[in-house]
């Protein structure tokens, strides 16, 4: 299935999903609405039912005009015309919440014009700061100064409604579920898809690396293969130069593959000892002196670490070494100059590795460690490899307990910095 197509599907998908979850998040709303006017209704009619008891047991024939109000959305005032007890308050207000199913705790206050004072009850521990809140309500909205009346606030009332939706809740919490099921689903087929190119990339690589040297050998073993070869000795010795030639580079590119299934299983053990980072760099780039001189570029060496002894393996430090200038040298479009350094910091030594090339964009600079993965180089395939040189790089300073940063821009260079914790003796 092609790019354009995979993005097609998922775009639809999401819309698909944003969608449901839009409606979902609408009648979820309309439901909290209906239970919200559910529970005021309730409250509405449980405490008008206590003003008329109140009324009754005071032997009070006079009415009152819309005893209730709400105050907000969780605090309901009722007028009363007579001195109310706080306990007999309670104890109507409870038997009226149990009988309409109104379990929600809540907490009551009375205000008695003839002191002007204001009096919680004790059913539900408020915090100072909701009964200032409840104080302030109760006296901004009363009715006036001749009359009694008391006020119940509900704290949990958000929380009661919402246990109360039951299905939709559920409902809800399964949609999420399926939402993050999906955005899984999504980045797994992404990232498979990636990889797909990315190993196919790696399989054509892999077949042009091989192929070329198999080829070469192919032929010359071809010409050697002709008996008149032997009355040329000269051109004997060029052919059977070719192919041990190819057949090192063959050997090379297969242990290349070969070394970096063994680093996937994490058998690599390591011959750990003091190794002179210097001299394992003087080596490197006197091994690529001739590679340089055909292309008429330099590596510059400035070595001024006064302790160059690091722990570690010589030959992965090497690898490690011979990677990152092969790199700088492959990437280069114009004469390669690759600058080497090195300094001593906390506890250990930084090496740093600058290059001439095309540079980085910080999309690549994200993959780049990522093994079979390759810069890419425009319309122009003349970079050749298997895009597993800095995985290596990586995997191989993280098992020395060292770290590798990359600092680069579009054709401006790139900058590898690697710091190698000091030698095991502290020397």
């Amino acid at each position: 299935m092609s790019r354009k197509n995979i993005r097609l599907i998922i775009l639809f998908a999401i819309i698909t999903i944003v969608g449901i979850f839009s409606f979902q998040l609408f009648w979820v709303k309309k439901a909290f609405n209906l239970q919200e006017k559910q529970f005021n209704e309730r409250v509405h009619v449980a405490l008008t039912n206590v003003v008329e008891e109140v009324q009754r047991l005071n032997k009070d024939s006079s009415s009152i005009y819309e005893p209730v109000k709400q105050i907000s959305s969780n605090y309901y005032l009722a007028a009363t015309n007579d001195t109310l007890h706080p306990y007999l308050l309670e104890s109507l207000l409870s038997n009226e919440f149990k009988e309409r199913n109104l379990n929600s705790p809540f907490e009551y206050v009375v205000y008695d014009c003839f002191t002007d004072s204001i009096v919680f009850g004790n059913y539900v521990d408020l915090e100072a700061e909701t009964k200032s809140l409840v104080y302030r309500a109760s006296n901004r909205d009363k009715w006036d100064k001749v009359s009694h009346y008391f006020g119940v606030y509900f704290p949990s009332k958000q929380l009661y409604i919402i246990n109360d939706m039951g299905i939709w809740v559920v409902s809800t919490i399964f949609l999420f579920f399926v939402i993050l099921f999906f955005s899984y689903t999504i980045w797994v087929i992404l990232k498979q898809k990636r990889l797909s190119e990315v190993r196919t990339d790696f399989i054509n690589n892999m077949t042009h690396e091989l192929k070329t040297p198999i080829s070469t050998i192919a032929l010359s073993t071809e010409v050697l293969s002709n008996p008149n070869i032997t009355k040329d000795p000269e051109r004997l010795s060029t052919y059977a130069k070719i192919i041990k030639e190819e057949s090192e580079r063959l050997k090379n590119q297969v242990d290349k593959v070969l070394q970096m299934a063994t680093l996937d299983k994490k058998r690599v053990q390591l011959e750990m000892k003091n190794v002179n980072l210097h001299k394992v760099i003087e080596k490197t780039a006197e091994g690529f002196s001739l590679i340089l001189n055909a292309n008429e570029g330099e590596i510059n060496l400035s070595l001024k670490a006064t302790n160059p002894i690091v722990y570690g393996d010589e030959m992965h430090l090497t690898n490690i070494l011979f990677n990152l200038v092969d790199n700088a040298i492959k990437y280069s479009q114009s004469k390669p100059i690759v600058n080497i350094s090195t300094e001593n910091y906390q506890g250990g030594i930084y090496l740093r590795v600058r290059d001439n090339g095309i540079g980085m964009t910080r999309e690549e600079q994200k993959h780049v460690f990522e093994k079979f993965y390759r810069v890419p180089t425009g319309d122009q395939h003349d970079v050749k490899g298997f895009g597993i040189g800095l995985n290596y790089v990586r995997k191989m300073v993280k098992q020395h307990h060292g770290k590798i940063q990359l600092k680069s821009e579009p054709k401006s260079g790139s900058t590898f910095r690697i710091f190698f914790p000091k030698s095991k003796n502290g020397k």
